[in-house]
């Protein structure tokens, strides 16, 4: 969720059931993405590694629910030195500032030797760094009332997609793009299926010298239903890919990543030549094999025919229907209804 418009990130026990390693690259991923986008990242973690506690800029210690220290990370062991602690060189800065704060813990980094021990308790670890330098400064930036021409331009997004229009449509055109050379292997099976079945047809509906009357009508009916039912069964396998799809449109639609027809429109551009190309390959088989009108025009309006109805079954008609159904069950209902209408 950190591509989007959004500046502060709120991260809760991100190093959970990760190794050291891993959730050093993690941090250091984010450590850069708040350097360079500008943003605030607050991450909380248990135990970090040393090589993790050095990426972050300021520190946090909290403790019974009370913030122990909120400042500069270089800042923090000149404040527990202060207050009689030091960390010997053995030991990690983020495991001291773990176990200084407990009981059983506290009094071996204990470094005031000619001054008698007592345990520090956290209320008394937050009132000495309350009247620090640095719980000081903290409290009166606090104090002062927020200057609003100091804020950043992009603190209050007014859109709620991170990008515009175009780059939102560009980027799912890019998407689609992707997929389709993915299945490129589909895309040139159904092609060659379709240029097959469509010799098939013009043999079994051969009838070069048939005349146009109403005896030999019916044949040409046939032939013309046989060939609107063949050309939206074809899209068929397109439907099964789209339906595979949903659960993750709907989530990211939900995220707001982008609007329902920046989905739909690459996907319905993209699909008119791969439709085109189908109806060319069976038009320009079967047509003269069956015998319909030989004039050239006739063929040619026969073409964008065909292409309409492979796109509306193969995939391009229903994604119209996306952002209508919320639920898969209800667009495969929605888009069957649609199709044998």
């Amino acid at each position: 969720m950190i591509v989007g418009p959004s500046k502060a990130l709120f991260m809760d026990e991100i190093s959970t059931g990760l190794d050291s390693s891993t959730t050093f690259q993690i941090v250091s991923c984010l450590q850069q993405l708040a350097h360079i986008s500008e943003s605030t990242i607050l991450v909380s973690l248990l135990q970090p590694a040393p090589e993790t506690y050095q990426l972050f800029d300021d520190i946090i210690l909290m403790a019974e629910g009370q913030i122990v220290y909120h400042g500069p990370k270089s800042c923090i062991m000149s404040f527990f030195e202060s207050c009689g602690f030091k960390c010997p060189g053995r030991k990690g800065d983020a495991d001291f500032l773990q176990e200084v704060l407990s009981k059983k813990d506290q009094r071996q980094y204990w470094s005031r030797t000619e001054e008698g021990y007592n345990f520090v308790t956290v209320d008394q670890f937050c009132d000495k760094f309350k009247a620090s330098q640095s719980g000081q400064n903290l409290a009166g930036e606090l104090s002062k009332p927020y200057d609003e021409s100091k804020g950043h331009k992009n603190a209050l997004s007014f859109s709620i997609y991170s990008l515009s229009k175009w780059d939102l449509v560009k980027a799912c055109f890019a998407r689609e793009l992707l997929l389709m050379k993915r299945n490129a292997f589909i895309y040139i099976t159904k092609a060659i299926q379709l240029g097959l079945i469509a010799a098939i047809t013009g043999t079994v509906f051969l009838r070069t010298h048939m005349g146009v009357d109403r005896i030999h009508a019916n044949y040409y009916m046939s032939s013309l239903f046989y060939a609107l039912l063949l050309l939206m069964v074809n899209g068929f396998p397109e439907l099964a890919m789209a339906i595979n799809r949903l659960p993750v449109f709907y989530k990211q639609r939900d995220y707001y990543f982008y609007p329902a027809w920046a989905y739909a429109i690459p996907s319905f551009i993209l699909k008119i030549p791969v439709s085109l190309v189908e109806s060319v390959a069976w038009t320009s088989i079967s047509y003269y094999l069956i015998g319909y009108t030989p004039e050239a025009s006739s063929n040619i309006i026969k073409v964008p025919v065909c292409c309409l109805i492979l796109s509306n079954d193969g995939g391009c008609f229903n994604l119209w229907h996306i952002d209508i159904s919320s639920h898969a069950s209800i667009w495969r209902f929605h888009n069957s209804s649609c199709t044998f209408a």
